[in-house]
């Protein structure tokens, strides 16, 4: 149904530009944006942009027989439950995954997908079906998810497919030997096959776990800026300061990208039973940033072996990377909105004239919204609000 009449909100923050402002809306677009002497219209942010996430094991957590003790614990554990995987368990999952992505306000999704051997995994059909009935509401992009060692020896029948469908080209890099010689086949791929990467790298309490190092110098080698995401990096938060720190300009030079994911890392890392955890695995994102290295943040794993917590709400994994690293929230907000959505070539940020398509949180700032987790929060699509966000703003 067509709306012809024109909406206002009133005294609104928008995150990433001072003082307030009033919104006009009508046929599903930001008619107007005009500074504002009024108050209590909320703080109104982009929609988010999930950089990492993990749909073809979503919501299995139920099905696990205890919880991970480890990473490697939590990677047997789902591959155990792989073999039961069906067409319809898949889509089913993922498909409430998206569900709830939508309506807390994402609109951009990349999921990797666990691909061993050449053959393409259903979980690439499935997916592949699901981003067609999403696009427009969820854009989903699929990432190939595949052991180092095994994407050497079938990288080329995966690249062929991953071009096919115009995704990315993903690896699992962790300790493996000959390392600079295989990331040299891989970027040789992609090069071919005009591919981006994005890596899983060093994700463990390894001193040893140098990945980063490597895919760093092969990026710059290639002159692949912006072309190459990494994702995790654990062992980086227990190496030496010094050599941290020239890794991370090396990384800034090279114009690599770095994705943190505060929850299931702080799961899964310095597990012990019945001990408190002292190291929990979190990349230096903000040396990192001030390195000049493009910063993400994502939800990884929802509702599986490695986080059986999670809701596929980037807002509430921003609210745990405050905490967690000490991030100022209006320095740090487009770390899930307007960072993730360039690093794709896509643009969400606010504009006249732009789609009315935004989260609006009621509260009086930044700050206040990420303080008080109950605050009432409207999704906005196309002028709307969705029927499950009809918070109240009196």
């Amino acid at each position: 149904m067509r709306d012809y009449g024109i909406k206002t909100i009133e005294g609104a923050q928008l995150v990433g530009r001072a003082g307030r402002w009033d919104l006009f809306i009508a046929e599903g677009r930001i008619t107007a944006l005009r500074a504002s002497n009024a108050n209590g219209g909320g703080v109104i942010l982009p929609l988010l942009a999930d950089i990492h996430t993990h749909l073809d094991k979503t919501f299995t957590s139920y099905r696990m027989p205890q919880r991970a003790q480890s990473l490697f614990h939590a990677i047997e554990m789902m591959g155990a439950d792989a073999m039961d995987w069906s067409d319809a368990d898949l889509r089913e999952r993922a498909e409430k995954a998206l569900a709830r992505a939508y309506y807390n306000g994402t609109g951009f999704i990349r999921s990797h997908l666990d691909w061993t051997g050449a053959q393409t995994p259903q979980s690439w059909h499935v997916l592949t079906e699901l981003a067609q009935d999403w696009r427009g509401r969820v854009d989903v992009e699929l990432a190939s998810l595949t052991p180092l060692d095994d994407l050497v020896v079938h990288g080329e029948a995966i690249a062929d497919t991953v071009k096919a469908s115009g995704g990315v080209l993903g690896a699992f890099v962790y300790r493996n030997t000959g390392l600079a010689g295989k990331l040299e086949q891989v970027f040789d791929l992609a090069e071919r096959n005009e591919l981006r990467l994005d890596f899983h790298v060093d994700e463990g309490l390894d001193p040893e776990a140098c990945g980063i190092d490597a895919i760093i110098a092969e990026t710059r080698k290639r002159n692949m800026q912006g072309r190459v995401l990494c994702g995790h990096g654990c062992a980086l938060s227990i190496r030496r300061p010094t050599d941290v720190a020239d890794i991370l300009s090396r990384g800034g030079e090279a114009g690599i990208g770095l994705t943190v994911l505060p929850t299931c890392n702080a799961y899964l890392q310095d597990v012990e039973p019945g001990r408190t955890p002292r190291l929990r695995g979190l990349a230096p994102l903000q040396e990192a940033r001030a390195a000049g290295i493009e910063v993400m943040l994502g939800s990884d794993n929802v509702r599986d072996a490695f986080y059986p917590y999670g809701d596929y709400d980037l807002f509430e994994v921003f609210r745990t990377a405050v905490l967690s690293a000490h991030l100022a929230p209006d320095d740090w907000i487009d770390a899930i909105s307007e960072a993730p959505a360039n690093w794709t070539g896509r643009r969400m940020r606010l504009r006249e004239g732009g789609p009315a398509d935004f989260i609006r949180i009621a509260a009086d700032d930044l700050d206040d919204a990420v303080s008080r987790p109950r605050a009432a929060r409207q999704v906005w699509r196309g002028g709307h609000i969705l029927a499950e966000n009809q918070g109240d703003f009196s």
